[in-house]
């Protein structure tokens, strides 16, 4: 594997570990924003971009805010979503911490696109560097924020940055995925019609404002156009948040991140909603949300996680599906029961202490739940544990046979 260069776009300016950039410097590199009348005609220039969502879904962000515009009266809602209950994932902490007057200036752009007279800033409770910077960066921008934003401690749960999980959150004080009729573009926070946005999509959505759709287009391997931020992490010697362009290999992400020969053995690519992989299979696997192939490795939240040689990958797998288990909005009995019996014989393999069925009732139990909750949170969870069952098919074997690892000093990943 051979090192490539790095196309630097959100997280071009100071170093990122040199802390936030204030006000100034932010408009000095960048200049200020197109004005407002110029911010409201910005959604076909998205639509021709082709910006994507970066929350996960990646859902065309242009059309996404038109069917806002279309529902609103002047009196819509923007949420900036910075709650990032992913645990791998670190980007939009990173984001927020960095830049957080690009993040600023992307929800102004929506606001005016949409029509909106509230922007709520919506960031996970437990980001406490994020909130110290954000009030500090509104403090920078009084007055020309006053009285239109507001900064909402976000509770900590996977579930909590779902968009509905979101508005009912905002609406009722409970965090949790609602499956009404109207979705929250139609009626959301106070029963008007809301764009909830990831923050990484908002700071993007800046700079196109300033730079326009070609611009972003001239970045971008393949079909998926532009750059994103990923999370690196696992055995790797050079852990840390990335930008990289769209089509970049995963070999490639593995070379920056120092990793060498037999450093890895397999790969988690898109969070806990992605999948496993070995690396070997992947190296020339693009990382690009076009890519729908049905191994469930798509781009999701931008995570690529490595396994080290010394990883088991049915400790590894326990691990993710007990806090899954326990991230579940208690809404729906497969999710509710079903994910907590899985975790709970997936924990017994691991701990050497399997009843003599344990594999084969995962397997079973897995069949039952998919497609029977009442939000996707199961389905994600089990795509997870089939990509694991997979790649890890001798170990979970040696567990249920034996009831030890491979090998000598077994890690979680």
């Amino acid at each position: 594997m051979t090192a490539t260069p790095t196309l630097t776009r959100l997280l071009a300016g100071p170093p990122s570990k040199a802390g936030a950039e204030h006000l100034e410097a932010h408009r000095a590199r960048l200049g200020k924003l197109p004005p407002a009348g110029d911010r409201r005609e910005i959604i076909p220039i998205l639509e021709a971009s082709g910006l994507l969502g970066r929350g996960g879904a990646a859902f065309p962000v242009g059309r996404k805010w038109r069917v806002v515009a279309e529902r609103s009266q002047g009196d819509a809602v923007v949420v900036v979503n910075g709650a990032e209950g992913e645990p791998r994932s670190a980007k939009d902490r990173v984001l927020m911490v960095s830049r957080p007057h690009l993040v600023l200036d992307g929800a102004l752009v929506a606001a005016d696109a949409v029509g909106a007279t509230e922007i709520v800033l919506y960031v996970g409770i437990e980001h406490r560097d994020a909130h110290r910077v954000i009030n500090r960066a509104l403090g920078e921008r009084e007055p020309e924020l006053r009285g239109r934003v507001r900064l909402v401690a976000a509770p900590v749960g996977y579930v909590a940055g779902e968009a509905t999980a979101v508005v009912h959150f905002l609406n009722t004080g409970d965090a949790r995925p609602t499956f009404l009729e109207q979705r929250p573009h139609e009626a959301g926070v106070g029963g008007r019609p809301t764009l909830v946005q990831n923050v990484e999509s908002l700071a993007y959505a800046a700079l196109i404002a300033r730079h326009g759709d070609a611009w972003y287009r001239s970045a971008g391997r393949g079909q998926t156009r532009g750059t994103a931020l990923v999370t690196v992490s696992g055995a790797v010697p050079r852990p840390g948040v990335r930008e990289i362009e769209y089509g970049m290999t995963i070999g490639e992400i593995a070379t920056l991140a120092g990793i060498t020969g037999r450093d890895a053995s397999a790969v988690l690519v898109g969070g806990y909603f992605g999948g496993w992989a070995t690396l070997d299979e992947v190296l020339e696997r693009p990382l690009d949300p076009a890519d729908r192939a049905p191994d469930r490795l798509g781009f999701g939240c931008g995570v690529v996680s490595f396994a080290g040689p010394d990883t088991c990958g049915v400790r590894a797998t326990a691990e993710i599906m007990t806090f899954m288990a326990g991230e579940s909005a208690a809404q729906c009995g497969p999710c509710v029961f079903g994910l907590a019996a899985i975790a709970e014989a997936t924990r017994r393999l691991a701990n050497g202490a399997a009843a003599d069925d344990d594999l084969e009732r995962i397997d079973r139990w897995a069949g039952q739940v998919q497609g029977r909750g009442a939000c996707h949170h199961p389905d994600g969870a089990i795509g997870l544990l089939r990509s694991a069952r997979a790649v890890f098919a001798d170990e979970f074997a040696r567990h249920q046979a034996r009831g030890r690892c491979s090998v000598a000093h077994a890690a979680v990943a």
